[in-house]
């Protein structure tokens, strides 16, 4: 990794200081005892984006600056130190004043300012730029947050900046402040931690996505009807974990690609061929994972087409007997409709109605009757309705 010259021209660090960001304050000027009113939200909007911001010289921290302004005087008058500054959700102010001191590459701000980008590694200059997708696994939800993570590292500085919760870059800095021997290694050493401590925190997220998959695989067979829902939203949270993971293994290649070139530390080589061993194995689980949800998400399907099947059979075996029913009811019922349509005719008793008087009128109007009905019955028999 290259490194930025400390002996820079007296007349370029001048410039710098001249233009540095205004809550830097001028050489050979007495600090105010408190500062104006109007500058209190600046500096108060700066202490919470600062997370934190250190120097060390030889792997030990020599100084805790409270702002940028402190953190770039002590740099300039420490040629021998390294900064490692901590930013969460930086301002736009205090990124330019990051460039204009470390002669950040415009590109590289900007993406910095927006946030919302995929993994990468970039090289402007003697500066690497380094974007990190973190994650971490919500035992509560049950679901995956992703957290972005913007590095620039140079020959005596290291600058973070943050968007989301994760990952815990304090527990890096405790790591690495316990190792001096591995933090004099420059910042090298603390990308490498940092990288490491990203890919980690891969490993609870791949944990608690295993044992979802196997729930919803007991769910699935359970007949759970919001067991798709739950595959579809695991399968896009696998998606952007891919996205986050795949990336990373053509970025540690490609840092491993430099090691003779830019002079890595031996020990540090190895440190970071683990992280990429380990950043291949995750990216195969995750892919794995993809896979599975998608076999899920197929034996769902046909688990729920036969189920529908099975109802539909239900409902048409339910509707042919009920075809079956209402074909014995109007059988029968025509059958007894012919007697009464007889009986109620000669019923009526009218005078002018020969058969009344006929003495074969009552034993041919019964004939008549039981013909009638017996025609019905074995034309609605030879058709299967009775």
């Amino acid at each position: 990794m290259p490194r930025r010259a400390r002996s820079a021209p007296a007349s370029k660090r001048q410039s710098w200081r001249r233009r540095v960001s205004p809550t830097a304050s001028p050489p050979r000027r007495p600090e105010p005892a408190a500062p104006a009113p109007a500058e209190r939200p600046r500096e108060e909007q700066e202490r919470r984006s600062i997370v934190q911001a250190a120097l060390y010289r030889d792997g030990r921290r020599v100084s805790s600056p409270s702002s940028l302004a402190e953190t770039f005087r002590l740099l300039r008058d420490d040629p021998a130190g390294m900064a490692w500054i901590g930013l969460h959700r930086a301002t736009d102010a205090e990124l330019r004043a990051l460039a204009e001191e470390f002669d950040l590459h415009e590109l590289a701000v900007e993406d910095a300012m927006e946030a919302h980008q995929r993994p990468k590694l970039e090289r402007y200059g003697e500066t690497l730029f380094v974007v990190l997708r973190a994650a971490r696994y919500l035992d509560a939800l049950e679901e995956v947050d992703f957290g972005e993570l913007h590095v620039f590292v140079g020959r005596d500085f290291v600058i973070t900046v943050r968007h989301g919760a994760a990952p815990d870059l304090s527990a890096v800095r405790r790591r690495m402040e316990a190792d001096p021997e591995l933090l004099a290694l420059g910042p090298e050493a603390v990308l490498y931690a940092i990288l490491d401590a990203v890919v980690d925190g891969y490993a609870p997220v791949v944990a608690g996505v295993q044992i979802d998959i196997d729930e919803i695989e007991t769910e699935v067979f359970g007949g759970d009807p919001a067991v798709s829902r739950r595959i579809y939203e695991l399968s896009r949270e696998m998606v952007e974990f891919q996205r986050a993971t795949r990336p990373l293994v053509g970025m540690l290649h490609g840092l491993m690609a430099g090691f003779a070139k830019y002079g890595t530390d031996e020990e540090l080589q190895r440190y970071l061929r683990d992280v990429a061993d380990h950043v291949t194995h995750i990216s195969e689980r995750v892919d794995g994972f993809r896979q599975a949800l998608a076999d899920i998400l197929t034996v769902n399907a046909t688990l729920v087409t036969q189920e529908q099947n099975a109802e539909m059979r239900a409902l048409a075996e339910a509707g042919f007997e009920q075809n079956e029913e209402i074909k014995k009811i109007s059988s029968w019922a025509a059958i007894l409709f012919a007697p009464t349509l007889v009986g109620t005719i000669y019923g009526m008793n009218f005078e002018n109605m020969p058969e009344l008087t006929w003495s074969f009128g009552y034993p041919f109007a019964i004939g008549l009757m039981g013909l009638v009905c017996l025609t019905l019955y074995f034309v609605f028999k030879r058709r299967d309705w009775l």
